[in-house]
């Protein structure tokens, strides 16, 4: 069994498992949002020149810890670890994985830029799964599986929230537009995530507008 046969093999065996795993996930943070960030993480890293094994592997694994969604597993990355050991993935790539998953997450102004190319490649990637129209339809989605406002007039935004601020935050959906999504844009890494930040954020900012007008009886 040739190298690259192990490699193609774990990566079909991690789709296998983040499917299973992700079942009945209703809050946007999906089998299917893993997939686009997949797929945006792969396009990244042929268009930057990355390790395509260890962008894949990362992308894949990438919410299967997350606090959020497994608080019990999150600090020792306990899915991601079992996953990679059962599937015979070395030392060196599983904690330069660990490593890109343990950066990923938008943490307020604590959030970490990455060390290697291939955790800015899937970095951006998650971060543009959080844009566009998949990012408003996520954002609703999330809100609703954790019964928040769709919008509060009350309440004033805070855009410059810690990691522990931000996690506590319960926010309205739209008051999440501004205390991360917006500020995205401007925190990507790879030139070519920044391209297609620039459509998506145009695309929010006008849903937005809109939004905000019809909310007051605009036309």
């Amino acid at each position: 069994m040739s190298i690259e046969f192990d490699k193609q093999s774990a990566i079909e065996n991690a789709k296998a498992f983040v499917k299973s795993f992700f079942e009945g996930e209703a809050s946007g943070h999906d089998f299917w949002h893993t997939m686009r960030v997949l797929r945006l993480a792969e396009t990244i890293a042929i268009s930057e020149g990355a390790d395509l094994f260890t962008v894949r592997l990362a992308a894949l694994l990438h919410d299967v810890d997350d606090v959020k969604l497994s608080p019990t597993t999150s600090a020792g990355l306990d899915n991601a670890r079992k996953f990679m050991r059962e599937n015979s993935v070395d030392n060196e790539t599983t904690e330069k994985v660990c490593r890109i998953i343990r950066d990923i997450s938008f943490k307020g102004r604590d959030s970490v830029v990455p060390d290697s190319l291939e955790g800015k490649c899937v970095q951006d990637a998650d971060r543009l799964d959080a844009l566009g129209a998949i990012g408003v339809a996520r954002t609703f989605a999330y809100g609703g599986s954790r019964g928040r406002a769709m919008y509060d007039p009350e309440h004033k935004p805070n855009s410059d929230m810690s990691a522990e601020e931000y996690r506590q935050s319960n926010s309205s959906s739209i008051a999440h537009f501004y205390e991360k999504l917006f500020l995205l844009k401007d925190m990507m890494n790879t030139e070519k995530g920044k391209a297609i930040a620039l459509e998506r954020d145009a695309f929010m900012h006008e849903f937005v507008s809109r939004f905000l007008n019809e909310w007051d009886g605009g036309e």
